[in-house]
């Protein structure tokens, strides 16, 4: 069945049917990691959402072009304006070359991604390799009298653009009034409107990461790489652009004025946004100072954590969330989704020890019948990934009951069964069992093992050993073992 997909659009608002302008090709851009730092849970987010979109998207058949950026130039960031380059401070400070900054804390990001089974994506393009483009970008402004140079830096007019067009049209801000406001403000300098952002900076004598153009020796706004990159590898239109809500404003709607300033016309058809990831109510983040990083999960290392949690367990933690609701961080939440993610992972491998019967009882060919398509129905709706979840424990209930032998499944449901669990589970949703490689065969010989004592068990009961009966069945609990007497006979399974 052709499964019909519906995303949340933060241009419009409101949920629209996905309609690629070039199916079954899609373009998406999502923005990626500064790296002047080790990434933190609020890297982890956007990351996972958008993996989720891009799994998603290829299992219905897309052809899925996914740029995600590295800016790997800290002064094209949010204080872009004062020429603050966040990684040559850095490598003052470790004596180290600007490049060797971002190629580290670049190699620490891709780490964390992969231990989170964050997908690559296609294409992931660096700032500092992608001048000339910005320049380019800069100069098409210009040309279109959208921008004007002052003192050997480059400004976007806002005044003028929002004129012709309008500027907030993603944020929903009224330009007018803040433009009236900020001409009473002092310290404008070099340009008309407070509001008006740097397209090109002038670098300062001290400064390290600088480049030619037409305008001096400078560097380019934080926004432009974005536009610019986006252009070069999906086109003057593409399909999806995404991000953490924090970069609506000023991030997205810059880029939103310099596409039409440049080209005429909105580049993006689709405008998605992560929510943030909250601690006590406060974004999470490094400007804040109240941020921990992926490997501070992963160890444990950090004061408000009260032990480690693994990355599996991290990935389900926000997944346990729409990706447009906030999520605020707390051991007791971790330790939810550390039990939820076991269950869900216990189902999936007991999955291995259900047997099947001719057929399946009512409630049992219900619930397999409908499942798959439940899960295909919260996934269409702007990607329920928790209300998918749900819809996985109720199959974990179900495998549970087949293995109390409380219910009877045929082979054909069976098989449909741990289908759609290992296909929303493990390829859509992207969790991982972090037992290890050897698992499969680990858990093969602890059942060969269990099955043969439990064959002694069954002597000793049939000679009415009672003693030994009792005390095959007690260590066996000891060992994590619980072992089942029931009318159909003895089950077992591992307390894992």
């Amino acid at each position: 069945m052709e499964q019909k997909l519906v995303i949340y659009n933060t241009l419009s608002r409101s949920k629209e049917p996905f309609t690629p302008l070039h199916a079954p090709n899609v373009g998406m851009y999502v923005c990626g990691p500064t790296v002047y730092g080790d990434p933190h849970l609020g890297h982890a987010r956007p990351s996972i959402t958008f993996d989720i979109v891009f799994r998603y998207l290829r299992h219905l058949g897309y052809k899925v072009r996914y740029v995600r950026n590295i800016t790997d130039v800290g002064h094209l960031e949010h204080d872009a304006d004062e020429g603050d380059d966040k990684i040559a401070k850095k490598a003052r400070l470790e004596q180290l070359e600007p490049m060797e900054i971002a190629q580290h804390y670049t190699n620490s990001y891709h780490k964390a991604m992969d231990q989170l089974n964050v997908l690559r994506p296609s294409i992931e393009p660096h700032a500092t390799g992608h001048i000339i483009e910005q320049e380019q970008l800069v100069q098409q402004i210009l040309d279109n009298g959208y921008a004007y140079v002052s003192n050997g830096s480059v400004y976007f007019d806002t005044e003028k653009f929002n004129k012709d067009h309008r500027y907030g049209v993603l944020s929903g801000r009224n330009l007018d009034d803040v433009i009236n406001n900020s001409r009473e403000l002092d310290g404008v300098g070099e340009k008309r409107n407070q509001v008006d952002f740097a397209l090109w900076k002038k670098a300062q004598p001290e400064h390290i990461m600088r480049w030619p153009s037409p305008w001096g020796d400078g560097f380019p706004g934080w926004h432009c790489e974005c536009t610019a990159m986006g252009r070069k590898y999906l086109g003057d239109h593409f399909d999806i652009h995404g991000g953490g809500m924090d970069l609506v404003f000023p991030h997205h709607e810059c880029e939103i004025a310099q596409a039409v300033a440049s080209q005429g016309d909105q580049m993006v058809r689709y405008w998605m946004h992560n929510n943030m990831i909250t601690i006590n109510g406060q974004k999470m983040g490094k400007s804040l100072g109240n941020f921990i990083t992926l490997s501070q999960f992963f160890t444990g290392d950090h004061p408000s954590l009260d032990k480690a949690y693994s990355p599996m367990t991290i990935r389900f933690f926000i997944l346990s969330a729409h990706y447009r609701g906030t999520v605020d961080f707390s051991n007791e939440a971790l330790v939810a989704s550390q039990k939820g993610l076991e269950r869900l992972m216990n189902g999936i491998a007991d999955l291995s020890r259900v047997q099947t019967s001719e057929n399946s009882d009512e409630e049992t060919r219900k619930l397999v019948e409908g499942l798959r398509q439940k899960c295909y129905d919260a996934m269409n709706d702007d990607f329920q990934t928790p209300v998918v979840i749900s819809y996985l424990f109720e199959a974990c209930r179900l495998v549970n009951t087949l293995l109390d032998h409380k219910a009877k499944i045929s082979a054909d449901d069976f098989k449909e069964l741990a289908d759609v669990m290992h296909l929303f589970a493990l390829d859509l949703l992207g969790l991982q069992d972090e037992k290890g490689a050897n698992n499969d065969a680990r858990e093969e010989a602890y059942g060969k093992v269990v099955d043969m004592v439990l064959e002694l068990r069954a002597k000793a009961k049939a000679d009415k050993d009672w003693a030994t009966s009792d005390k095959i069945r007690d260590n066996l609990a000891d060992a994590g073992f619980e072992v089942k007497d029931t009318k159909d006979g003895v089950t077992w399974k591992l307390n894992k």
